[in-house]
């Protein structure tokens, strides 16, 4: 049975983690594509942080409530959705509405839970793995033998950059600001971990790669690292910035974006239509599915919280002391 009614969390008003509150909503209804997912996990990520704070709003159409991914169950369709039948175990990408016990999704951004993996677990895929897979290896275009750095290791992103890049060949660096950080990081496969409070990435990258620079940034600081991320680079490097935690303002010497012929490019996810984002996940389940079906590649879980805890969930997200994924469970 399908009720008519919901719980979910609503943003009262732009601010600190008090002003999520959990509400009653009706339950959505799927439009033609789309089907109705009883949601047993969400994930919990920065642009949900962003949005909170009213820096990040939902894209024209989509749910006001926050939550970007969702794993649980199929349980009504649209018209036309045909891919997934009523009862299928099911992650999805969302582009608002995940922090509640229902959410519509389109069937396009759906993928299947693989069968070793729980609902908590496979809450913690969508996001990071669309992220990374844009970024790093549609965008950054990252191959086999090239060596990737990646700002903020231990994230929920980092820890899926890190398992990605050396499933598909590659070498990786990180930075993380502790010590306990970086040996989780190297735990995953990173190759070398620089703690940023007490080294210098830039000579540590260098150092490592022998003086090429590293080819792939992934960065998620802004600020001052932009200019420091030129002198890392390798000639024809890419940097693909995803966020900005130190500001989105930096001076930069454009001198060594000629001389190396480095590229710099970004982009944010939530904006990009249902065709782009069915494309990333027809490329996962390709790719990356079986990794994750046999269990060679798997999302590194921090804490997992109750629904009524949702201001918890984003406190901690805010100290920066996770390791990986933060989760809400919801059922």
């Amino acid at each position: 049975m399908i009720p008519r009614e919901m719980h979910a969390v609503e943003i009262i008003g732009p601010g600190g983690p008090d002003v999520l509150r959990i509400n009653t909503f009706p339950v959505p209804q799927p439009d033609d594509r789309e089907i109705l997912i009883r949601i047993h996990a969400a994930g919990v990520n920065r642009p949900d942080v962003a949005q909170r704070q009213g820096v990040y709003p939902p894209p024209p159409g989509a749910s006001p409530l926050p939550g970007l991914e969702i794993a649980g169950e199929v349980v009504a369709h649209g018209k036309n959705a045909l891919r997934y039948p009523a009862g299928t175990r099911v992650m999805a990408l969302v582009a608002g509405g995940g922090y509640a016990e229902f959410a519509t999704a389109d069937e396009r951004n759906v993928l299947p839970v693989p069968k070793n993996m729980n609902y908590i677990q496979a809450a913690a895929v969508p996001e990071t793995f669309f992220t990374v897979w844009n970024n790093v290896f549609q965008r950054g275009n990252l191959k086999k033998g090239e060596t990737l750095l990646v700002h903020g290791g231990s994230s929920g992103i980092g820890t899926t950059a890190i398992q990605l890049a050396k499933t598909f060949g590659s070498h990786v660096i990180v930075t993380a600001g502790t010590a306990e950080k970086c040996k989780a990081c190297r735990d995953l496969g990173a190759d070398l971990a620089i703690n940023y409070r007490t080294e210098d990435f830039v000579e540590a990258a260098r150092a490592f790669t022998k003086g090429k620079g590293v080819d792939v940034i992934l960065d998620m600081v802004g600020g001052d690292y932009t200019d420091r991320n030129y002198k890392a680079a390798a000639m024809e490097g890419r940097i693909v910035q995803i966020a900005f935690l130190q500001g989105h303002k930096a001076t930069v010497n454009l001198n060594m974006l000629m001389m190396k012929r480095l590229v710099h490019t970004g982009s944010t996810l939530r904006a990009r239509d249902v065709e782009f984002k069915a494309g990333i996940a027809d490329a996962l389940h390709q790719q990356v599915w079986p990794f994750l079906e046999s269990g060679e590649i798997a999302p590194r879980i921090d804490e997992v919280l109750p629904l009524k805890q949702v201001v918890k969930a984003h406190e901690h997200m805010e100290k920066s002391t996770h390791i990986g994924k933060i989760v809400l469970r919801i059922l």
